[in-house]
């Protein structure tokens, strides 16, 4: 057995800014490792391709909390109880269950009719960047962007979505930390269940054409949902809906910045943006990991023996730059093809807002690059500060770029 990692491995700074260089030296001794994270529990690692993508899918791991240690799982009915309840902490069938709920209007040809939506608010955002001069484009672009997308999909009132922004950065921090982000998390959770038990009287009573409205029809027609599901899933789709976007259309902003032939490639020739966005859910992936995964039995992953009730923690980063799967994984390749790259995860809990975050990215970089034809970082590389402590997500605090010549909407 390799040494145990620290509970501060994945936490500090330094990784947050590049998980990859570790987790491929782990990988080079084996792929699973045994780590002290939360601290005090059974953990382990998985770092390769192969054993994350069927760690994915293998029935012997479930995410129902009840199936982990007793301690978590009363530390999260206790301090995030809005999304104890959620599709992301339970198993088909009920995962099927609530999955079905939010698929039902959460349906492809209402994300392609979010189209013209979409397009008028990137363009939005880019009328209010100056000229010439410094944009935050995670704050100014990549985040209201998606924010505001879900926001209006689920019936969020413009005057509500400031708080809703901190309410999702909150909730979306780690759920092992204790102190001072526990009592946020909880504070934010009643605030939200609160908020969503007044909305859905709401639109009982007066329904609109949005998901709020679509979600209640469907669990009063079905009669067995609860309300602590509703409540979950709604907030889930919130945090969802835009954090994976943000750092999808950040990260990959600055893939490209870091990479000047590779923005050239596209520049040149925008029908490769879907490929790009595919590489850029690769190459900087959204998420660094999965949410942790109980063993229901004593198993054993790649020679490791994992005792039942054992947290694994999947890293989907470091899978990503497996080169036992991609050919030269940390060169970032705009035409990369085959890209079976596991950005929205893998098998039942594939990410249900997957379509909705495509169609995001690939209005959001072509609007962008057609735009603003002149972009750099206007810091180095090393003294960009990316998000700590934030669970299972992997993006920058800011990103800071120097734009020049931006067209008007039309001009090209």
């Amino acid at each position: 057995m390799n040494e145990i990692l620290p509970s501060d491995y994945m936490t500090s700074p330094e990784y947050a800014a590049d998980p990859y260089t570790p987790n491929a030296e782990l990988r080079a001794k084996c792929p699973v490792h045994r780590i002290d994270f939360p601290p005090g529990a059974e953990s382990f690692l998985v770092v390769d391709y192969e054993q994350v993508r069927a760690g994915f899918t293998d029935p012997r791991l479930s995410k129902r909390l009840d199936n982990g240690p007793a301690w978590f799982h009363q530390r999260m009915l206790e301090n995030s109880p809005v999304l104890a309840y959620s599709m992301v902490t339970c198993d088909p069938p009920e995962q099927t269950r609530l999955r079905r709920l939010v698929s039902k209007t959460l349906t492809n040809q209402r994300m392609e009719a979010l189209r013209p939506q979409i397009q008028k608010l990137t363009d939005d955002l880019i009328d209010a960047f100056p000229e010439s001069g410094e944009v935050d484009m995670r704050g100014d672009f990549a985040v209201p962007l998606p924010l505001t997308v879900i926001c209006e999909l689920i019936g969020v009132p413009l005057e509500d979505r400031p708080q809703f922004r901190e309410w999702a950065f909150v909730l979306n921090q780690s759920a092992f930390v204790d102190g001072e982000i526990a009592r946020r998390r909880k504070a934010a959770s009643a605030a939200v269940q609160e908020y969503f038990d007044r909305m859905m009287a709401l639109r009982r009573a007066d329904p609109r054409d949005d998901l709020i409205t679509g979600i209640v029809q469907a669990a009063d027609a079905n009669g067995t949902f609860t309300n602590e599901e509703l409540v979950s899933t709604l907030i889930f789709l919130l945090i969802a809906g835009h954090e994976t976007t943000s750092n999808l259309i950040g990260n990959g902003i600055l893939g490209l910045l870091r990479n000047p032939d590779q923005l050239a490639l596209l520049r040149s020739d925008p029908t490769l943006m879907r490929s790009a966005i595919e590489e850029f859910l690769r190459y900087e992936g959204p998420v660094e990991r999965g949410t942790p995964r109980f063993a229901t039995e004593d198993m054993t992953v790649a020679g490791t023996e994992i005792p039942k009730g054992s947290f694994l923690l999947l890293s989907v980063g470091a899978a990503d730059r497996d080169p036992a799967e991609f050919e030269d994984p940390d060169r970032l390749d705009i035409i990369r093809s085959p890209n079976r790259h596991m950005g929205f995860g893998h098998g039942a809990h594939f990410c249900l807002g997957a379509p909705l975050a495509r169609i995001e990215g690939e209005i959001a970089f072509e609007t962008l690059l057609r735009r603003v034809p002149s972009m750099e970082l206007a810091v180095a590389p090393e003294e960009l500060k990316w998000m700590v402590d934030t669970s299972i997500n992997h993006g920058l605090e800011e990103l800071p770029v120097r734009i020049e010549g931006r067209r008007a909407r039309g001009e090209r």
